[in-house]
């Protein structure tokens, strides 16, 4: 999920602008814009706009493999912070944490990526991987052999799912919580 060659420094600076004002104004439900205010937010020129990001679904992608990344970023820190069932708990709750504090960036992000199946394929590949590192590293304590990341990634995506739902928050916790009891293995 990198850029296909390095961009010079002001080049990186505008489509980091860019990007961050994106997600600034998704997050806020913000994404009936017109195309060519983002880069007026952003302080840019359009052509700047246009040539980092020829589409809104481009700066969308962008916008979502940047979340992604800090995702798959954080499960790694994880990993190497903590004992290895403390990591996948903590990464899961973190899930949770970043999909509520970020609701309105999901759900505009979910919109503009609905045609976009590449850019999702990719994304939800790279957390997939993320997951099963955390569940292989956890095996060797008290998670089950049995369960795949597919699984897992099943109750994620369920979780991603519900989010207009009311108590969506109470229960993404609980599935959560759900799944890390299920995912012990028994006392014998």
């Amino acid at each position: 999920m990198t850029d296909a060659k390095p961009l010079r420094a002001d080049a990186r600076r505008n489509r980091d602008a860019l990007i961050a004002k994106a997600r600034e104004l998704f997050a806020g439900g913000c994404f009936n814009l017109r195309f060519d205010d983002f880069a007026k937010l952003a302080g840019v020129g359009t052509g700047t706009l246009y040539r980092h990001f020829p589409t809104r679904e481009a700066l969308a992608e962008a916008v979502y493999r940047e979340e992604i990344t800090a995702m798959c970023d954080r499960a790694r820190e994880l990993r190497a912070t903590l004992p290895a069932d403390e990591a996948l708990e903590a990464f899961l709750r973190g899930f949770v944490d970043h999909l509520y504090s970020h609701e309105g960036l999901a759900r505009t992000l979910a919109t503009l990526m609905a045609t976009r199946s590449g850019a999702l394929a990719e994304g939800g590949q790279a957390l997939h991987q993320a997951v099963a590192d955390l569940l292989a590293d956890a095996r060797t304590g008290t998670v089950r052999d049995d369960v795949g990341a597919g699984a897992v990634m099943v109750a994620l995506h369920g979780i991603c799912a519900a989010y207009d739902h009311p108590t969506h928050r109470a229960d993404a916790d609980g599935v959560v919580t759900l799944l890390l009891a299920g995912l012990r293995r028994p006392a014998t």
